[in-house]
């Protein structure tokens, strides 16, 4: 069954506009993104011994996703600015080969969190290829998405496999 739902960033005439959210009720919101980064198993080996010549990838990278999710508004053009709560970005590693980023994003407000985990997880693999790119440039970013969202009027996503 096929749901119609009307744009919510577009008005009548199909122009874009930014969703008044001024009625909306305050609620906690969490969102949680995810994203792949795949290169070659050396570069990996670089980035966990800490011999990359940038300096700590993990750790610039987890910085760079923080910073982008409270900067998302800037990014995105019709978000919303919203105070955060709390912004997480951790990594897994995978297999030999590729890192797993998990960003959280944890709000009291009217809309959000969704984009901002979002937008911390490519920011954060793009800050990983930034700084490998010198010793690997076939560095794949894949895979980046919504993997649960809670609070606000549309309740709980959980995406169905991950």
């Amino acid at each position: 069954m096929v749901v119609e739902r009307k744009l919510t960033h577009t008005d009548d005439t199909g122009s874009a506009h930014m969703v008044d959210v001024g009625g909306k009720r305050v609620t906690r919101r969490v969102a949680v993104a995810r994203g792949r980064v795949t290169m070659l198993p050396a570069t990996l080996k670089l980035i966990h011994s800490g011999e990359m010549p940038k300096g700590n990838v993990l750790e610039v990278a987890r910085v760079a996703g923080i910073t982008a999710a409270k900067r998302t508004c800037e990014l995105v053009p019709l978000c919303h600015q919203i105070n955060l709560d709390c912004v997480t970005v951790d990594f897994k590693q995978v297999d030999d080969s590729s890192l797993e980023i998990t960003a959280e994003v944890a709000v009291h407000a009217r809309t959000g969190a969704e984009m901002e985990a979002l937008t911390a997880v490519a920011v954060a693999a793009l800050t990983i290829y930034d700084m490998c790119k010198a010793v690997d440039r076939a560095i794949e970013i894949a895979r980046i998405h919504l993997v649960s969202k809670s609070g606000g009027k549309s309740g709980t996503y959980v995406k169905a496999s991950d």
